[in-house]
C-alpha cells in the first residue's frame, strides 16, 4: 500500500475527552442542597428532588433539589433585599463583578466544557470551543457596559428584580445571555435553568460565590413548571426574561397580562437556509452541516428549511448526502463526533413522531448508513425531499437533526418561500454577489440573517425574533435596553368608558350644516360596515356632530389596507421625512381652525388650545427630522465579519389614543410609528374623535400614500381588542383604561405581537419624555445582518 492509499484509507481513531475532573466534582455535591438563595445552599422547602441523567447513557447523574413556590418566593425576597445596594453600586463596582465572573470561568472553562457536553449530549467540539467561550465574552463585553451605563443610556435605571428562565440546548450560553445583561444595568436576578440541564448553573453559582457577587443579588433555583409558573406569576418579579417554546411564550404573555412586568421571549424557530445558484456549493454545504446539525439541531436558529434554486438543486443535495454520510455519531466526549445524542427519551420520540408525519404528508427521508450507539438517545441525521411548503416538516419546529428541502425557481419565489412560517428568528443567505445577498436580507422577516455563515454570535449583536419567535433582543445595545427601564410622565388613570357615553347629547343650535364624519380606510373616507354613528359632545354637552361606529368588518378592511400600502414603508428615509414635514406645514396653516375645535370639544382656554396645535405641529417637526437620524449600527465582533443592525419597521401598527389632548395624543403616537416606516390602523380619542377626523383632508393633500394611516373611530376597548386578536397586526400601542390594557396584552398572543400599554394610565403629552427615542424603539424592529469579509 502506498502513502496514497494509506491516506485514504485513514479514519478518525476515539479521541475522548477525560471526564475525571467532572466525575469528582459529581462525586463530591450533595446535589440534594442545590438550590443557591441568598448567597447560600438550600434544600428544595418540600424536601423534594428530581433526577437529571446523561443523555449518551441513559445513566443517573444526580438528584437536585425541586424547587417549589415557597423557595421562589424565599429567592424573589432576597432579590429585592440585594436590589437596592447593587443598583445603587457604581459602574466600576458592578464591572469588576462581572469580569471577575468571566475571570473565574475561564479558569474553570474545561470543567465546564465537560459538564455541558456530559448532562446535555452535545460534542464537547461545541461545548469547549463555542458555548464556553462565548459565555465568557457575554460577562466581559457586559463589564464595559456596566461601567458607562449612565452615559450611554442616560435617564434610565434598572427594571428591579428579573426572573429568568432558560432552556436546555444552550444551558451555560443561555445563562450568561440573561445574567450578564442583567448584572450590568444593576438587577437582581433569579434564574431557573431547565430539568434537563442543571448542572453548569450549579457550577456558576459556585463561580458567584468566589467572584464577590454580593448576596441575594444571583439566586439560582433548580425545578420544574411549578417553579417557573412561581417566578412568572410573583409580583415581586418586575421583568420576566424567557427563552423556550412558542406554546410556552403564549403562556407567559399571557399570564403577565395586566401585571406591567416588562417581558422579553426568545422562542422557536423554522429558518430558512438559501442558497442561490450563483453560491460556493462546497461552503455552502459546510455551512448547512453547522446551520441543522450544530448540537443535533436542538437549536432555536436551526437552519432546518433548505431552500436551494433549482438549477443547482440536484448537485446540490447530491453533495448533502455524501457529507452527511461522513458525519460521526457517537459519544459527546469524543473529539472527533458530530452528533451526540438528543437530550431526552421524549425529546427523540418527538423527533421520530413528526418524521414519520412528515413521511405521511408525502416527505422522502432520507439517512446515511450508520450505525448507532447501543445505548443512549442518539438519532440519524436526516434528509426530507419532496417537501410540500405546508408539509409538517417545513412548518413545525423539529427540535432535532432533520432538514426539510424545498427548491425555488427565482430569488422573488425564495424570500416567499422563506417567510412561509409563523416564525421569524434566522435565516442563512449563500451567495457569491454579496450585492445579491444584500438585497435578499431585508426581505426576510428574520431578526438575524447571517450572508455566507450560519450560526454567528457575539455578546455585542443583539439576537432575537419577529413573528412567534418573541420580541425583545439579548446582547449589544438593544439588549441593555431589556433589563432597564425609564421614567415615563405619567398622567392621570384612565377611566373605563361608561354606558352614560352613550347616551344622546343636548342638540346644537341648528346653525351649522350637519355632518357625520366616515371612517378613513385605505385614503379614502369610508361609511362604517354597520351604518350605526357615535354622538360626539361638545364641552357645553351639546351636540357637535357624529362620527362613524367602526366594528371588526372596519378594522379588518383597514388592516387589510395598511397591510396593502408598500409605499410608504418601501420609501426611503428622506422621503418620509419630507412627507411629515409636509404634513406639519399643513396642519400649521388650519391652526386656528383646530384650536377652536379644541376649545368647542374640550372646554380648554383659547390659549391652552393654540399650545396644543403649536405642539402637534413641532412634534411632526420633530420625527420628520429623526426620520433619517434614527438609524442603525455596525458592529465588529471578534472575527473577520461586520454585523450590520438595521432599524426596520414593525410592520402594521394598531394605535388607539386616549382621551386627554386628543389632538396631542395622537400626533404623539400616529408620527413616530409613521417615521420609522410602519402603517397604522387608529383608534382615536372615543370621547373626542373629531380632533382626528379633521385631519382627513390634511392627511389627504399631505401626500402620504393611500392605506399608511387609517382611521376607525368608535368604542376604544372594543376596537382594541379586534387589534390585538388580528394576526396581521404585528405591533399595538394601547392608552386605555386598565382593564383594557390587560385585555389587549392576553389577547395579542395568537401571533405573539409586540404590546405596549400604559397600564391603565395616560401621558402626560405635552413632556419632553412623551416623545422622541424611547417612542421611535417602539416603531422598529432591530435585524442583524451578518456579512464576512476576507479570502
Amino acid at each position: 500500500m502506498n502513502i496514497l492509499e494509506r491516506y485514504h484509507a485513514m479514519d478518525y481513531g476515539p479521541a475522548p475527552e477525560a471526564r475525571n475532573e467532572a466525575d469528582a466534582w459529581l462525586a463530591a455535591r450533595d446535589f440534594s442542597k442545590a438550590l443557591f438563595i441568598d448567597g447560600a445552599w438550600k434544600a428544595a422547602a418540600s424536601g423534594k428532588t428530581f433526577d437529571t441523567s446523561e443523555p449518551s447513557s441513559g445513566k443517573l447523574l444526580a438528584k437536585v433539589s425541586d424547587a417549589g413556590a415557597a423557595d421562589i418566593d424565599a429567592a424573589v425576597t432576597a432579590a429585592a433585599k440585594a436590589l437596592p445596594k447593587w443598583s445603587a453600586s457604581s459602574g466600576y463596582a458592578r464591572a469588576k463583578v462581572l469580569y471577575a465572573i468571566g475571570r473565574a470561568m475561564q479558569r474553570h472553562q474545561r470543567l465546564f466544557a465537560v459538564l455541558e457536553s456530559i448532562d446535555n449530549g452535545k460534542p464537547i467540539r461545541e461545548s469547549r470551543d463555542i458555548d464556553v467561550p462565548l459565555a465568557i465574552r457575554h460577562f466581559i463585553h457586559h463589564a464595559g457596559w456596566a461601567q458607562t451605563l449612565e452615559k450611554d443610556f442616560p435617564g434610565h435605571k434598572p427594571v428591579g428584580v428579573v426572573g429568568q428562565v432558560i432552556p436546555w440546548n444552550f444551558p451555560l450560553l443561555m445563562l450568561a445571555w440573561k445574567i450578564a445583561p442583567a448584572l450590568a444595568a444593576g438587577c437582581a436576578v433569579v434564574l431557573k435553568p431547565a430539568e434537563f440541564t442543571p448542572l453548569t448553573a450549579i457550577l456558576f453559582a459556585e463561580i458567584c460565590e468566589r467572584a464577590g457577587v454580593p448576596e441575594g443579588v444571583v439566586n439560582i433555583v433548580q425545578g420544574g413548571p411549578e417553579a417557573g409558573a412561581a417566578i412568572v406569576n410573583h409580583p415581586g418579579v418586575q421583568k420576566i426574561a424567557f427563552t423556550g417554546s412558542s406554546e410556552v411564550g403564549k403562556i407567559i404573555r399571557k399570564a403577565t397580562a395586566g401585571s406591567g412586568k416588562k417581558l422579553s421571549l426568545e422562542l422557536g424557530g423554522k429558518s430558512a437556509f438559501i442558497v442561490l445558484e450563483d453560491a460556493d456549493l462546497d461552503s455552502a454545504v459546510e455551512g448547512l452541516v453547522d446551520g441543522i446539525w450544530f448540537n443535533q439541531g436542538q437549536v432555536c436558529c436551526a437552519g432546518s428549511r433548505l431552500l436551494v434554486q433549482e438549477g443547482i438543486a440536484d448537485a446540490f443535495i447530491a453533495k448533502v448526502k455524501v457529507r452527511m454520510s461522513r458525519l460521526r455519531v457517537g459519544s459527546p466526549l469524543d473529539k472527533n463526533t458530530d452528533i451526540g445524542p438528543l437530550v431526552d427519551r421524549t425529546q427523540l420520540d418527538r423527533v421520530k413522531g413528526l418524521i414519520a408525519e412528515g413521511a405521511r404528508q408525502g416527505a422522502v427521508c432520507w439517512q446515511p448508513d450508520a450505525a448507532l450507539p447501543t445505548t443512549g438517545y442518539y438519532h440519524l441525521p436526516t434528509l426530507a425531499t419532496s417537501v410540500a411548503p405546508a408539509n409538517i416538516l417545513a412548518q413545525e419546529e423539529v427540535f432535532g437533526p432533520v432538514l426539510a428541502t424545498m427548491s425555488f425557481r427565482n430569488t422573488e419565489e425564495a424570500i416567499e418561500l422563506a417567510n412561509n412560517t409563523r416564525y421569524g428568528l434566522a435565516a442563512s443567505v449563500w451567495s457569491e454577489n454579496v450585492n445579491l445577498a444584500l438585497h435578499v436580507a431585508p426581505q426576510l422577516k428574520a431578526g438575524v440573517v447571517w450572508v455566507n455563515g450560519t450560526n454567528m454570535f457575539d455578546a455585542a449583536c443583539g439576537f432575537g425574533g419577529y413573528r412567534e419567535s418573541g420580541f425583545g433582543r439579548e446582547g449589544g445595545r438593544e439588549g441593555m435596553f431589556e433589563y432597564l427601564a425609564a421614567k415615563p410622565p405619567v398622567g392621570s388613570a384612565i377611566k373605563p368608558a361608561t354606558a352614560t357615553s352613550a347616551q344622546p347629547v343636548e342638540q346644537a343650535d341648528g346653525s351649522a350644516i350637519d355632518r357625520t364624519a366616515k371612517l378613513f380606510i385605505g385614503g379614502k373616507q369610508v361609511r362604517p360596515d354597520g351604518n350605526y354613528s357615535l354622538a360626539v359632545a361638545t364641552a357645553k354637552g351639546k351636540l357637535a356632530g357624529e362620527v362613524g361606529l367602526g366594528n371588526r368588518k372596519d378594522i379588518r378592511d383597514a388592516v387589510a389596507a395598511a397591510r396593502a400600502c408598500k409605499a410608504w414603508p418601501e420609501a426611503t428615509a428622506f422621503n418620509r421625512s419630507q412627507v411629515l414635514y409636509y404634513f406639519a406645514e399643513n396642519l400649521s396653516g388650519r391652526a386656528d381652525e383646530f384650536a377652536s375645535r379644541l376649545v368647542q370639544l374640550t372646554g380648554v382656554a383659547a390659549k391652552a388650545a393654540r399650545e396644543e396645535v403649536e405642539q402637534s405641529i413641532e412634534r411632526l417637526f420633530l420625527y420628520a427630522g429623526l426620520t433619517d437620524k434614527f438609524e442603525g449600527r455596525v458592529h465588529q465582533p471578534p472575527a473577520r465579519v461586520v454585523t450590520l443592525a438595521l432599524h426596520e419597521p414593525v410592520g402594521v401598527v394598531g394605535i388607539v389614543a386616549p382621551d386627554n389632548q386628543p389632538l396631542l395624543n395622537f400626533i404623539s403616537l400616529v408620527a413616530p410609528a409613521l417615521a420609522m416606516g410602519n402603517t397604522v390602523v387608529a383608534i382615536p380619542s372615543e370621547r373626542d374623535p373629531l380632533l382626528a377626523t379633521d385631519l382627513y383632508q390634511v392627511i389627504e393633500y399631505s401626500d402620504i400614500p393611500a392605506g399608511a394611516i387609517n382611521i376607525v373611530t368608535g368604542r376604544s376597548a372594543e376596537l382594541c381588542g379586534v387589534l390585538a386578536k388580528h394576526d396581521d397586526v404585528d405591533g399595538l400601542w394601547v392608552f386605555a383604561d386598565a382593564d383594557t390594557c390587560a385585555k389587549a396584552e392576553a389577547d395579542s398572543i395568537g401571533n405573539l405581537k409586540r404590546v405596549w400599554t400604559g397600564n391603565g394610565r395616560s401621558l402626560d403629552w405635552t413632556s419632553s419624555e412623551a416623545a422622541g427615542e424611547a417612542f421611535l424603539r417602539r416603531a422598529i424592529e432591530v435585524k442583524n445582518v451578518w456579512v464576512p469579509y476576507g479570502d
